[in-house]
């Protein structure tokens, strides 16, 4: 079982950035793949990024260039770094993680933390 726990959402006009915090819970923190999805109010849960257990990155097109994730092993903890932000990228965010092994839908969800980007 792991456990994630979100934080560094918050509200930031056009064009800053933030840093999002995903903590996990557990000692194969260094074997999973972790990623970031959002959902905007009235939509779908969206991929956003992700970082695969050995490093590699992938990125939806809407971020690629502003957004970049990160992990440190030792801290259990990925990153979400986003700059440029734009009013559209207003969502909530939620952490997610699967074994390195597995592919498809992740297993494991945060709670969530609210971005909000003001124009």
């Amino acid at each position: 079982q792991v456990q994630l726990v979100e934080s560094g959402g918050g509200l930031v006009q056009a064009g800053g950035s933030l840093i999002l915090s995903c903590a996990a819970s557990g000692r194969t923190f260094s074997s999973y793949n972790m990623g970031w999805f959002r959902q905007a109010p009235g939509k779908e849960r969206e991929f956003v990024i992700a970082i695969s257990w050995g490093g590699g990155s992938t990125y939806a097109d809407s971020v690629k260039g502003r957004f970049t994730i990160s992990r440190d092993n030792a801290k259990n903890t990925v990153y979400l770094q986003m700059n440029s932000l734009k009013p559209e990228d207003t969502a909530v965010y939620y952490c997610a993680a699967r074994p390195g092994w597995a592919t498809g839908e992740y297993d494991y969800w945060g709670q969530g933390t609210q971005v909000t980007v003001t124009s």
